[in-house]
């Protein structure tokens, strides 16, 4: 199994918060009815969990995520929003712990890229999802680029890159998603593909973007790792977080991440 290297430290969770199924799954939206029941794996602090929760009054939605850690946080929040069609659970994407045919719409987003055996996971989501009509959707990254240039953050992109492959995952697989897909089963006919994208420029989405990967690179499990493993000295981190309060700074600063995004009919 691989370490999935950005943990979920505060700086980490500062990130995932943001998150919403609005501004990350806005390509699933379209086929939730009121009535479903839903399986959201990598859950994390749950805000895609549960503003898609809200998308279901009659139904019913289960966040797992792979560590308990993130999960009292994500049941404070369902609780401060008065949902009650929502639990969330420790589980293996590799082997989940749900009868055949459950799901009406099994759902991952930036999952994949740090998981051992992407295929089999979504052999796994599709063991779960019902038969005629079930869904599997998956939204992963597949590059990013940024204005100006900044050594600092390029650096970010080879470090994080270089260590995600060390321990097993697939870094930004989101252009080759669809073929995980039919490698797991599913009919090429069956998988529609499509592509999203976040974009952060103002002082504000410069501010929570930068500044949130800034504090992953000065104190965080993955910022710890990479230094006791070799991966990175202190001083190179701090090369890097010092890239991006640069960037957060720049007036003219401009941050682009694109996505594949698949949905796969049983």
């Amino acid at each position: 199994m691989p370490t999935y290297t950005t943990d979920h430290s505060s700086s980490v969770l500062q990130t995932h918060s943001w998150r919403t199924a609005s501004n990350s799954a806005a390509y699933l939206l379209p086929h939730i009815q009121p009535n479903m029941h839903i399986l959201d794996i990598g859950c994390g602090p749950g805000t895609i969990t549960l503003d898609l929760a809200t998308r279901i009054p009659q139904g019913h939605i289960t966040g797992v995520e792979n560590t308990a850690s993130p999960l009292d946080s994500a049941r404070t929040l369902a609780h401060a929003q008065n949902l009650t069609n929502v639990d969330f659970q420790v589980a293996d994407i590799h082997a989940l712990p749900f009868a055949d045919n459950s799901f009406d719409i099994v759902h991952v987003h930036q999952v994949l890229q740090h998981i051992a055996d992407p295929v089999q996971a979504l052999r796994e989501m599709r063991r779960v999802a019902k038969p005629h009509g079930g869904i599997v959707a998956a939204r992963e990254s597949a590059s990013s680029t940024w204005y100006p240039d900044n050594d600092g953050i390029a650096a970010w992109l080879e470090l994080t890159e270089r260590m995600g492959k060390a321990k097993g995952g697939n870094p930004h697989p989101g252009r080759y998603i669809h073929v995980w897909a039919e490698q797991a089963g599913f009919a090429r006919g069956s998988i529609r593909k499509s592509a999203g994208a976040w974009c952060f420029s103002s002082p504000e989405e410069r501010e929570y973007w930068g500044g949130s990967m800034e504090g992953r690179f000065r104190s965080s499990g993955f910022a710890k790792m990479a230094v006791e493993e070799g991966y990175a000295s202190v001083e190179e981190l701090e090369v890097i977080a010092r890239g991006w309060r640069e960037w957060v700074e720049e007036e003219m600063g401009w941050f682009g991440l694109l996505h594949g995004e698949i949905l796969c009919w049983k």
